[in-house]
């Protein structure tokens, strides 16, 4: 029987763990934190961080693994490539992967290589990005330079609270390292988000979707995403061309490449965050539902070196998916839907049981939950996911 090695257990992960079992493939995990449900899925379980490449290594040789994924982690893909590359496993280019997931080094990339990017450096003290501020023109995003999803992430139209905003951005930042970048004002109504799939260096599914925020809790944060994508034509294929050159100059050959793009109003498209992984809140669900393709299976598949056998179908239908989240902290009691959103859920995930302890949703990690809709057409889909907090009472009682 084959091994794969997989890399994180967390909820989110585990349709992967459960994925490659259904393929009949031996299940090895690895994850630091002693309570990841994964363990209990998978059919051998090491207690090892992800970010450490050596230790990862060790086990993948101990194991005798045909194939390493690091599914829906950020943090985790450097190290599938390292090994897979120490292994001569099925992999992409560790070069390529260390550089989208470090916003230094992307940044870099992209001036490197004709691509439009925003003027951006990165500091390791609070000091030097406060003495460096008259480099930028404002707004301005700091961020960690190794952290997805938003965490970390500030948006400042004055220098006021630079500091706050630095110290929030270290705080989240395992390489202890920031970034500071100038803030590109995008033309069309929602950022361009969601996961595109490559196979022998081609892009096979272009999963473009529309990205949701709620500016109550923190304007940057993902709450949700929306098909079809709500944007020109021309547009969309200047989107396509720059994300497959893209791929192209990074020889990335195979799997998920989470994306995030804008186009400002002078028609150029500027890639924000593009990560070698499948994205986060169940966008490889999503996107299954559109395509009528197993995304899991395919990145399963493709990690192991085996042809994919999916098939994938013209997009279709109009969906979105919405993160349920709470504004502020305290106890978690029940989630109430409107009968006027009842109409149109397909799924509905909960994370969080009665009694447990809910967070203002500041970053992606303090999600309650996940839903699906499928609605009749675009319109109906605006109209509800417009005022989408009308339609969803989360209730929570005092700590």
């Amino acid at each position: 029987m084959k091994k794969i090695l997989l890399l994180g257990g967390s909820a989110q992960q585990v349709v992967a763990i459960e994925t490659a079992k259904r393929l009949g493939y031996y299940t090895v995990l690895c994850d630091f934190l002693t309570d990841n449900p994964g363990q209990y899925v998978a059919d051998k379980f090491y207690l090892v961080s992800t970010t450490d490449k050596d230790a990862v290594l060790e086990v993948a040789q101990k194991e005798k693994v045909n194939g390493v994924l690091a599914y829906a982690s950020d943090p985790a893909a450097p190290t599938a490539a390292y090994v897979g590359e120490k292994l001569k496993l099925p992999t992409n280019p560790y070069y390529a992967v260390d550089i989208l997931c470090n916003k230094d080094r992307f940044r870099a990339f992209l001036q490197d290589n004709g691509f439009n990017a925003p003027v951006s450096m990165g500091y390791q003290t609070i000091e030097d990005a406060m003495a460096d501020t008259s480099r930028f023109r404002l707004p301005v995003i700091v961020k960690p330079v190794d952290s997805s999803g938003s965490k970390g992430a500030t948006v400042l139209h004055s220098w006021d609270k630079v500091n706050d905003a630095l110290e929030f951005a270290f705080s989240f930042s395992r390489a202890h390292r920031v970034i500071v970048e100038e803030y590109i004002e995008k033309k069309h109504p929602y950022l361009i988000g969601g996961d595109i799939f490559v196979l022998n260096g081609k892009v096979v599914i272009w999963g473009l979707l529309n990205c949701h925020r709620d500016a109550r809790v923190n304007p940057l944060v993902p709450v949700g995403k929306s098909y079809p994508l709500i944007l020109e034509e021309a547009d969309v294929q200047l989107v396509q061309q720059t994300l497959q050159s893209m791929m192209d100059k990074l020889e990335i050959r195979f799997g998920s490449v989470n994306v995030e793009l804008v186009i400002d109003k002078n028609n150029r498209v500027w890639p924000i965050d593009v990560g070698p992984r499948a994205g986060g809140n169940m966008i490889p669900d999503l996107l299954g539902k559109i395509f009528g393709a197993d995304l899991v299976e395919m990145a399963v598949q493709a990690a192991m070196g085996q042809p994919i056998l999916t098939t994938v179908q013209k997009p279709e239908g109009c969906y979105a998916t919405h993160n349920l989240h709470s504004t502020k902290n305290g106890i978690y009691k029940q989630i109430v839907f409107s009968d006027e959103l009842k109409k149109y859920l397909q799924e509905v995930h909960f994370y969080k049981k009665p009694g447990d302890h809910v967070e203002r949703f500041d970053n992606a990690a303090k999600c309650l939950g996940i839903i699906f809709m499928k609605f009749p057409d675009v319109a109906t889909a605006e109209n509800i996911l417009s005022h989408i907090e009308k339609h969803i009472d989360v209730q929570l009682t005092t700590e």
